[in-house]
């Protein structure tokens, strides 16, 4: 699992503010709480404890899997891309099949948020427009059936 992670830097900025808040602020909160839980006896019918000991494998697993991410992250530019073609960091202007615009930007996993315009390189939209140029046809097989798009714009911003 050495593959590199893909990001622009806002998202990679949201990941590291992400994990310090974590270990600074969560990790710290649940331990206290797992004290005071087993400040008030048998651990063997105790939900709160419980609950506490839950939340702090939560929280560990994220971190692990923050810090991983972030360990392998490469951090892209757009600006410092360019091109005619749609690549990772793009942002594509495309026009569906009801003459409707949509604009998306391909993005990292960790960054998807699809109201935001931002689809993760990994969506079936994304995988469907990389390498494509402005004007090509572009059908995407989604789970809801197939989608065509025709590629408006393409910018690096």
């Amino acid at each position: 699992m050495n593959d590199k992670v893909p990001m622009l830097a806002d998202g990679h900025a949201r990941l590291t503010a992400e994990l310090k808040n974590l270990k600074s602020v969560e990790r710290p909160a649940v331990v206290l709480a797992i004290e005071e839980a087993r400040a008030h006896g048998d651990l063997s019918e105790n939900a709160e404890y419980h609950a506490a000991k839950e939340q702090q494998g939560h929280i560990e697993d994220r971190i692990r899997e923050l810090e991983g991410k972030l360990s392998r992250a490469q951090v892209i530019d757009p600006l410092a891309i360019a091109g005619d073609r749609i690549v990772f960091g793009a942002t594509v202007t495309l026009i569906d099949e009801n003459d409707e615009t949509v604009v998306y930007q391909i993005v990292g996993e960790e960054e998807g948020d699809v109201k935001a315009g931002k689809i993760s390189y990994k969506s079936p939209i994304a995988r469907a427009l990389i390498g494509r140029r402005v004007d090509d046809e572009v059908t995407v097989i989604t789970p809801g059936g197939e989608r065509y798009y025709d590629v408006e714009n393409i910018e690096f911003i």
